[in-house]
């Protein structure tokens, strides 16, 4: 059996942003961060949009950044099909208990790693700028995978800040032409 890949899935402006400006409850995406999901109006489609949304859906496990857990009311407990849900979070209450297979970690390797076994031989999905940022600095994630709207958005949160992790290399490993999107992969080179 294969190590499981630790993959982000994000749709993204061609200016970089992955939600507009003010995202907040009540408001996940931003002012007009909505527009970068319109290409899931495809996803029950046998095209493109759709093959990337089943591949989503087949991952075995998600890491999720504390914000975008709780900017998604925490899934109610179920991201998708009861697959485990890891929480990487600066801080836990102790009287906070997550709903359902959700689990939060401070430390990004132990999080990592029973992601990628509780994922088995399935990609983990990771959410969150942060998460992402996190687990590339630890050198825990495998894969970037942006879903490329042709928008430009002129502001809002980008996926990655400054990271201060200077170069990193990616290898790209696939293109798709999706309606309203680019779906692109890319490997990172360690």
């Amino acid at each position: 059996m294969s190590e499981a890949s630790i993959r982000l899935y994000m749709a993204m402006s061609v200016d970089g942003f992955i939600a507009g400006p003010d995202d907040r409850e009540g408001q996940q995406l931003g002012r007009d961060g909505g527009r970068l999901f319109n290409w899931l109006d495809d996803r029950m489609s046998d095209g493109v949009n759709g093959q990337v949304y089943r591949e989503a859906l087949a991952t075995g496990a998600v890491i999720s950044g504390r914000r975008t857990f709780e900017l998604a009311s925490r899934w109610q407990g179920d991201h998708h099909d009861g697959v485990p849900i890891h929480v990487l979070t600066h801080h836990v209450e102790a009287d906070d208990v997550p709903p359902g297979s959700a689990k939060f970690y401070t430390d990004v390797d132990a999080c990592a790693v029973e992601a990628r076994e509780a994922a088995r031989d399935r990609a983990v999905l990771v959410h969150g700028a942060g998460a992402a940022r996190a687990l590339l600095a630890a050198g825990q994630l495998d894969e970037i995978e942006l879903h490329l709207v042709p928008v430009l958005l002129g502001g809002g949160r980008r996926l990655f800040e400054a990271t201060g992790l200077g170069h990193i290399e990616l290898e790209p490993v696939r293109r798709l032409e999706g309606r309203d999107a680019t779906h692109l992969r890319y490997r990172v080179v360690r």
